[in-house]
């Protein structure tokens, strides 16, 4: 091989494996979005159903459940293009000493976009399911 060719072999070995590094970070930049995004949600899920137990009153449980959802994806700073929060609430009405869960479902439209890779979509809706006891003798 003259010399004049060895710059051109490794100018196209660049030329093929830049490209797929640079494909590499960013699912590894996405991938890693999604995950944090799992992880933050079902921490959001969980202070939900925890403050909705809390409370006494069916209205009262749903307000909290909203709040300390909105209040721990704040926190975390998620970015979310939308975000549901359904909450199964009804166990605080029931009478004292019998046992109940409050259930709350966060689901969160996580943006994407910013990645910027051909063949990642725009949003992904990461979900999570958490509950927590509400206390029988929470009256006494």
């Amino acid at each position: 091989m003259r010399r004049d060719e060895r710059g051109l072999a490794v100018s196209v070995e660049a030329a093929v494996v830049l490209p797929a590094i640079v494909l590499f970070l960013g699912l590894l930049l996405t991938l890693g979005r999604v995950v944090l995004a799992e992880q933050h949600v079902g921490a959001a899920a969980s202070a939900g159903a925890r403050a909705a137990s809390l409370e006494r009153t069916v209205g009262q449980a749903r307000s909290a459940a909203d709040s300390a959802v909105g209040s721990a994806l704040a926190q975390r700073n998620v970015a979310c293009r939308s975000t549901e929060v359904s909450a199964g609430v009804e166990g605080v009405a029931r009478a004292l000493g019998t046992n109940a869960t409050v259930t709350v479902e966060v689901t969160c439209r996580v943006e994407l976009s910013d990645v910027s890779l051909p063949f990642v979509p725009g949003t992904v809706s990461v979900s999570a399911e958490r509950s927590s006891p509400v206390d029988p003798l929470r009256g006494k």
